[in-house]
């Protein structure tokens, strides 16, 4: 909710902050530095520590970070807040995966990390366009301050429900980033970053690519969240039953070669509102991740 919430209230937040539409999508850009700062380096220095407090802690951080982002009076305050709010996100689903494999019963754990994935999936269809109405409807800064309240029940739920695990380290942080020294890992993560780079863009600015290009009434935001939302979730699920079917190096190349297919159909057809529905559904379906 915290990640995509942002890109349906962005009109809202560039009204209401006086600012232009591209300063306000900075706001979306410096969540995904946090994002990659804060994923190696939390599960790097936290690998001591048993998973269930670093899961809580995780969380708790990302309470306070949104909270804060609620409450900034300012553009630049507003950016601090969000670069520091993605710094959990990425610790928190890497080590909630491994949490969820090891807490499987053997043979299940593939299917364990897919329910805990499944947050995303619930999160896109029904919690961003119901951040999004309230944030169109009310103030972008009550959908933030939900993120923060959710945050909290979800800290307080892994300290009531989630079984105590002692800490696996395999090796220091140091060691962990020997990885990278290979080209193999350099490679992956530069074709991920460039293969998916239409796509966020796509995603980061929908709201008034539909307003201001196709022409919808911008209450409609939230409906046309929930048609994307449903998308990732069908594409997520056909990517992995394509996976399994295929090679994994087919299927990434199929993928993004559809990709590019929709991002540039989009730009065709957004203008006319019927396409612009059907392709928000099929450019959706290609797998975020």
């Amino acid at each position: 909710m915290a990640e995509f919430m942002m890109m349906g209230v962005l009109p809202d937040v560039s009204r209401t902050l006086n600012i232009s539409i591209p300063e306000a999508g900075h706001l979306i850009s410096a969540y995904a530095p946090g994002v990659v700062i804060g994923a190696p380096l939390m599960v790097g220095f936290a690998a001591n520590y048993p998973p269930k407090k670093v899961l809580m802690v995780l969380m708790l951080l990302f309470a306070v970070f949104n909270t804060a982002f609620a409450l900034a009076p300012n553009y630049e305050l507003l950016l601090v807040a969000r670069l520091f709010s993605g710094l959990p996100h990425g610790a928190f689903f890497g080590i909630g995966a491994v949490v969820a494999s090891r807490l499987a019963d053997p043979g299940r754990e593939a299917r364990s990390v897919a329910v805990m994935f499944a947050g995303l999936t619930i999160a896109n269809i029904v919690a961003v366009p119901i951040g999004t109405a309230i944030g169109h409807n009310l103030s972008w800064r009550i959908s933030f301050a939900i993120v923060g309240v959710l945050a909290l029940t979800a800290a307080g739920s892994i300290k009531s429900w989630m079984p105590d695990l002692p800490a696996t380290s395999n090796g220091s942080f140091l060691e962990s980033m020997k990885a990278f020294g290979k080209p193999e890992p350099r490679i992956i993560i530069g074709v991920s970053a460039i293969g998916t780079g239409g796509l966020f863009a796509w995603i980061s600015y929908i709201a008034p690519l539909m307003t201001e290009v196709g022409r919808f009434d911008p209450a409609f935001v939230p409906v046309i969240m929930i048609i994307a939302g449903v998308g990732m979730a069908v594409g997520n699920f056909l990517g992995g039953r394509l996976a399994d079917r295929f090679s994994p190096l087919l299927t990434t190349g199929l993928l993004l070669t559809a990709m590019i297919v929709s991002l540039m159909i989009v730009s065709f057809v957004t203008q006319y509102q019927p396409a612009a529905i059907v392709m928000t559904f099929v450019t959706g379906a290609r797998p975020l991740r």
